[in-house]
């Protein structure tokens, strides 16, 4: 039991008691390894059981949580019909956002290795945030993330390897880190994504193709996931899932997957770091998202800076020190020490429907309606939907 700052007790929420990813077992980090391993690429092992083949399909649906396709039966008819046919979940990593879950699915790392800690992390010695979806400000991506991706190993074992993409995803940094290897092929919409994905894989004896639409996201971000927008786009994402699935050539598998599920936040459960002196007190940066913070203290201020937000959000966030949160796991086995640094002095994940948004250094983001990030159900827990040809 604790006090806030002398008035009503609660009880504080105990980092270790967080749900944290099934890293090595059952998260997106275990994916595309036992993919490789399936197409006999030596070298990959992976405790996320698959059956081999010969032909895989990877189609990531930027925020289709699994919880949020359950919801919806009448607009995700095709989705819950793989999930009621045996379809399985796995976790997200923390934090669970779009840059952090990308890199770990093209990596096959957990976040604490290949280094894309969060939405904004901290730049180590620079006393500035590194935005890692936009990577702003510019430093070199292969000192940022030095590992090689799985594509890139399957690639160079022969496999027919591609991404097939935006045409705005080319070139850009995250691209290179986290999804490069073999051929990227940009098509616009989502159809034109669907059938060229199918074709190369009837093109190629043994092959790996990674497809990617982002659309479900930003609705969820701009509408809520209690939208009709959302619930339009849901059904766009559910023909599209069955278009491929129907042109999938013999000894092919498809899985359907995603980066993160999506919440709404109303506007009464945003706390605001920009208008809360206790919260702001000792802090130099505020990294992260709404629901899930990396805290970054001024010289000397570490302590202070953890009990208040301990204090003030405990009952409601998972909030841990650097230090707790990963021996409690949040972060994967280990954290590399180029990474140790970009986590936050104090991290703080949502369990409760709040955010704790910043409305003149985030104005974008503060806006949005659904969020993402923390280790609740419905943002950690993502589809992987299996169809075999």
């Amino acid at each position: 039991m604790t006090t806030h700052l002398g008035y009503e007790a609660f009880e504080i929420l105990d980092p270790s008691d967080a749900p944290a990813p099934h890293y090595g077992t059952g998260s997106l980090a275990d994916l595309l390894p036992a993919v490789a391993a399936g197409l006999g690429v030596p070298g990959f092992e992976s405790g996320l059981p698959l059956a081999p083949a010969d032909r895989v399909c990877v189609f990531l649906v930027d925020g289709l949580g699994w919880e949020l396709i359950k919801r919806h039966p009448e607009y995700a008819p095709f989705l819950n019909s793989l999930i009621n046919g045996g379809g399985r979940s796995i976790t997200a990593g923390f934090p669970s956002t779009t840059a952090t879950s990308l890199a770990s699915v093209g990596t096959g790392l957990p976040p604490g290795l290949h280094g894309l800690a969060g939405y904004t992390v901290a730049v180590p010695g620079a006393n500035q945030l590194m935005n890692q979806l936009r990577w702003q400000p510019p430093v070199k991506p292969t000192v940022w993330q030095p590992y090689p991706t799985v594509f890139q190993q399957v690639h160079a074992a022969g496999v027919a390897t591609a991404q097939v993409s935006s045409p705005l995803f080319a070139q850009t940094p995250l691209t290179q880190v986290a999804l490069s290897g073999g051929t990227f092929l940009g098509r616009t919409t989502g159809e034109e994504r669907m059938d060229l994905a199918a074709q190369w894989l009837a093109e190629h004896d043994r092959a790996l193709v990674y497809t990617y639409i982002s659309e479900l996201d930003g609705a969820g971000h701009r509408f809520g996931v209690d939208s009709d927008e959302w619930r339009m786009m849901l059904d766009k994402v559910d023909r599209l899932a069955k278009r491929l699935a129907e042109q999938l050539p013999p000894r092919s598998v498809l899985y359907v997957t995603a980066d993160h599920g999506m919440i709404d936040i109303t506007p009464e459960d945003r706390i605001d770091f920009d208008e809360d002196w206790e919260l702001s007190a000792g802090v130099a940066l505020l990294g992260g998202e709404g629901r899930a913070r990396h805290v970054y203290a001024v010289p000397g201020a570490a302590s202070d800076v953890f009990t208040v937000w301990s204090e003030v959000l405990g009952d409601r966030m998972w909030v841990a020190t650097r230090d707790q949160a990963i021996a409690a796991g949040w972060f994967g086995p280990t954290v590399d020490e180029r990474v140790y640094q970009r986590i936050g002095d104090v991290v703080a994940a949502a369990r409760d429907d709040i955010a704790v948004i910043a409305s003149r250094s985030e104005p974008g983001e503060s806006s949005m309606i659904g969020l993402h990030g923390s280790m609740t159900p419905v943002e950690q827990i993502v589809p992987l939907l299996e169809v075999r040809a």
